[in-house]
């Protein structure tokens, strides 16, 4: 098995690709080692790689991020060794009960019901414009919710956290989803 490595523009993450589809529908976000022993073995297994602090799973992709003292030199090859054991196990990658993203795992939205025809249009431009670009880099945007012209998001994976979020927030996404929705006004992030 060769598993491709990917920078993101989050010095703090970098994206795996194991060559096999990693979760089939959604996304899951592992932000601590306590969520991640109880819903994913994969998961799990990242979190025992010393200086490991967050996981996140992508249809064909992986992203670890570490902490900052620690140097990707150091982990990287745990991290590969990890992956590779995980997907010669033949174990699955999330455990049976466990949800993702795409099922409703992380909330629910927000907005009023007179918006819903403005929330469908924010969500397929954020599906088809704004989430295939930032798969590549390593992450996921999703909708959290709508509320006096402001259009809330969740960012995951090497989004979290990463320097430029706030650009791609404010500049990327703000500017596209104005073009198209006038009724937007602005995009904030939630956690």
């Amino acid at each position: 098995m060769f598993i491709q490595t990917e920078t993101t523009p989050n010095p703090a993450t970098l994206k795996f690709l194991p060559g096999e589809i990693v979760i089939g529908e959604g996304t899951a976000e592992f932000k601590d080692e306590e969520s991640a022993v109880s819903s994913s073995p994969l998961a799990a297994r990242l979190f025992d790689v010393p200086g490991v602090t967050g996981v996140f799973f992508g249809y064909d992709f992986v992203t670890v991020t570490k902490d900052e003292q620690t140097a990707w030199q150091h982990i990287k090859p745990a991290i590969l060794g990890a992956i590779m054991e995980h997907f010669m196990s033949g174990e699955p990658v999330m455990a049976s009960a466990a949800k993702t993203a795409g099922s409703g795992a992380e909330g629910e939205e927000f907005f009023d019901k007179d918006d819903a025809p403005l929330v469908e249009q924010i969500k397929e431009l954020l599906d088809t414009r704004v989430r295939p670009a930032v798969a590549q880099d390593g992450g996921d945007i999703t909708f959290r919710g709508f509320r006096d012209g402001v259009v809330y998001l969740n960012m995951k994976g090497a989004c979290a956290g990463c320097p430029s979020s706030t650009a791609t927030l404010k500049h990327g996404i703000q500017n596209l989803l104005r073009h198209f929705v006038p009724e937007v006004q602005e995009v904030e992030q939630v956690v």
